[in-house]
């Protein structure tokens, strides 16, 4: 298979669970045949993450390599959107409680109490 000749994919990370390895969800629509109603299709596929980059919910793309194992036959090529972190999320929310002295409300109606 030509380089240039390979397919590439684009989709969703849905799972990084394994060690370089992460599962990408790749959504299409296509007319049914007897309806004539779009309808939705996605597959699964298995790409290698050679440092551990991508992350759930980052929109990726994949570009077809030789068999890495047993179901990976994709490789990372790029990483096109990051998700949203809801660590950064939460720290920012707490950070704003802290300014507007709401976490020491909280505590004084909760019985907690600070000598």
């Amino acid at each position: 298979m030509e380089r240039n000749r390979r397919s590439l994919f684009q989709g969703v990370v849905t799972s990084t669970k394994m060690d370089k390895t992460i599962v990408v969800t790749v959504s299409t629509k296509r007319n049914d045949p007897l309806y004539q109603k779009r309808v939705g299709y996605s597959s699964k596929l298995y790409a290698h993450d050679e440092h551990n980059e991508a992350k759930v919910g980052d929109t990726v793309t994949v570009m077809a390599c030789r068999p890495l194992s047993r179901t990976k036959r994709f490789r990372l090529v790029s990483i096109d959107k990051k998700a949203v972190d809801l660590v950064k999320a939460e720290e920012a929310e707490k950070a704003l409680e802290t300014a507007e002295g709401i976490e020491e409300a909280v505590g004084e109606a909760s019985g907690e109490v600070e000598e």
